[in-house]
C-alpha cells in the first residue's frame, strides 16, 4: 500500500501500524500529513486537554562512568579523558541542597541520572533518595534509568522488582525511561556493547510499572540506525504500553555529534 492508503486505513480502523507500514510512513509521507494524522488521533483518544507544565531541576551528580557507550560525550572514563569538562561526583548533602533549593524556587520535582561511577553499588541510589525526602519530603523524585537500576541490584546481589521496592520506599517516585537508545541489538552492538540488552531493558520497565513507578519512554535517533530500527523501537514500546500502561510520555532524544563521532563504528545492513 502507499503513505495515503496506510494512514486512510489506520485512521478509520484504528488498527495498528506494522514495522512494514511505518517504514512506509517514514520514508514517503509528508510530515504535514503524518501531523495531522496524529493531532486527529490524539483527539479522538483524549480530547482536546489543558496543557500544562512541571517545574523541575535536573541534578547530574556524577559525569565517571566505567561503560564505554560510543555516542556519548557526557561521561568521563578511561577512553573519554579529552573530551570536554572534568570529572566529578557529588555528594549526598549536595543533592539535597540542590533539591531544596529548586524547591524554594517553586520547583515540584528532581529529575536525577548520572554516570555509573564504578564504586556506586545499590545503596548510592537508595541513599541518594534518602537524603533528599530528608531535605525535602514532598518533592517527586524522578530519577534512575534501567542501567542504573540494573547495576544497583546487581551489586547487592537482588532481583530487580525487590531493588525497585526498596528505592520506592526511600522515596522513588518515577522513572526516566533513558538508555534505551534504540532497542535493537544489532544497533546496541555498535553504539552501546557493553549496555542492557532491548529485552534487559524492557524486563526493568515492566517491573518498575508493576511495582507502580511509572515511567517515560526514550529514543535516540541520528546516529547509525535506519527507519526500520525506528519502527521496530517504538511499536516496542507501544506493546510494552498496551500491557502495562505505565509510561507517561515519549522523549526522542537526537544524538549529539559534537566532540564526539561514530564514523569509525560500522553500520549494521538495514533496510531503508
Amino acid at each position: 500500500m502507499s503513505w495515503s492508503q496506510i494512514l486512510e486505513s489506520h485512521m478509520s480502523t484504528g488498527e495498528r501500524l506494522s514495522v512494514d507500514d511505518a517504514i512506509i510512513l517514514y520514508r514517503d509521507a509528508p510530515l504535514h500529513a503524518l501531523r495531522r494524522s496524529a493531532n486527529q488521533r490524539r483527539i479522538e483518544m483524549n480530547g482536546n486537554r489543558e496543557v500544562t507544565y512541571l517545574i523541575d531541576r535536573n541534578i547530574n551528580y556524577t559525569n565517571i562512568c566505567k561503560y564505554s557507550c560510543h555516542f556519548c560525550a557526557f561521561s568521563k572514563g578511561k577512553t573519554k579523558e579529552n573530551l570536554r569538562g572534568k570529572p566529578y561526583l557529588i555528594d549526598n548533602d549536595e543533592i539535597a541542597d540542590r533539591a531544596l533549593e529548586a524547591w524554594s524556587k517553586g520547583a515540584k520535582e528532581v529529575c536525577l541520572q548520572g554516570g555509573i561511577h564504578p564504586h556506586y553499588d545499590g545503596y548510592t541510589y537508595i541513599n541518594i533518595c534518602k537524603a533528599i525526602k530528608e531535605r525535602v519530603p514532598e518533592i517527586h523524585i524522578h530519577a534512575f534509568s534501567p542501567l542504573e537500576v540494573t547495576h544497583g541490584a546487581s551489586s547487592l546481589g537482588l532481583p530487580i522488582d525487590t531493588y525497585l521496592e526498596k528505592l520506592k520506599q526511600a522515596g522513588l517516585s518515577t522513572m526516566p525511561g533513558t538508555a534505551a537508545e534504540i532497542l535493537d541489538d544489532d544497533i546496541r552492538k555498535n553504539i552501546c556493547p557493553d549496555k542492557l540488552t532491548s529485552q534487559e531493558w524492557v524486563d526493568v520497565i515492566k517491573t518498575a510499572h508493576r511495582a507502580g513507578i511509572k515511567t517515560t519512554s526514550t529514543i535516540m535517533f541520528g546516529h547509525t540506525e535506519q527507519p526500520s530500527d525506528w519502527s521496530t523501537h517504538l511499536i516496542e514500546l507501544r506493546e510494552l504500553q498496551k500491557e502495562t500502561g505505565g509510561i507517561t510520555e515519549f522523549i526522542p532524544l537526537p544524538y549529539v555529534s559534537m566532540e564526539l563521532s561514530l564514523i569509525h563504528i560500522s553500520e549494521p545492513t538495514r533496510p531503508y
